[in-house]
């Protein structure tokens, strides 16, 4: 009886995975992008233009099973070459030396995207707000999946610590960094 229950178990998870497909991210409908305020009155806001990835989709539960993303920094883009430029310098990012901001998802839990991090070669924990838009079949017969992420960061966690300071004593740059990510993939076939 034991083993008929093992077995059975066994079945069930098997054919869940059946169902779970790898789609890899159209980046013609992806976004990367954040944004931080400037001297505590606006904010400045921006895009990573080059970037990739893929994740695991579960098709029959509807879940989001596993994401991987990278981004390229030198492909920052503020609508500004001059602070773009600074961006990617020593003081910031350093481009040269870390070129690549990597993320991996840990798990989903709620509405809640618990995942790792890595900039500027330091990896922390992050924990985002997630949305998923749900699955669509193309007029292509392309199976597309579309998730959102939004979550914040400490740049200084991540050792991008420069800055200045106004005659009132605040910042020019914010610590905190809004996140946002817009995901749409496509089914491997």
């Amino acid at each position: 009886m034991n083993n008929k229950i093992k077995l059975t178990l066994a079945a069930l998870l098997l054919s869940s995975s059946l169902f779970a497909g790898k789609y890899n991210l159209d980046i013609d409908h992806s976004n990367v992008s954040f944004k931080v305020k400037h001297m505590l009155i606006s904010n400045v806001r921006g895009e990573f233009t080059d970037f990739s990835g893929s994740f695991v989709y579960d098709e029959k539960t509807n879940k989001l099973k596993s994401l991987k993303g990278i981004i390229k920094v030198s492909s920052i883009d503020t609508d500004n070459l001059k602070r773009d430029k600074h961006l990617k310098s020593k003081d910031f990012f350093d481009a040269k030396k870390f070129p690549l901001i990597k993320y991996t998802l840990n798990q989903i839990k709620n509405d809640k995207a618990y995942g790792k991090i890595t900039i500027h070669g330091i990896t922390k924990n992050i924990v985002m707000d997630f949305e998923n838009n749900g699955l669509v079949v193309d007029p292509w017969g392309n199976t597309r999946v579309g998730i959102a992420l939004e979550g914040k960061i400490s740049r200084k966690d991540f050792k991008l610590k420069w800055n200045d300071l106004l005659e009132t004593g605040g910042a020019i740059v914010a610590d905190k960094i809004k996140l946002y990510v817009e995901i749409e993939g496509i089914l491997e076939k």
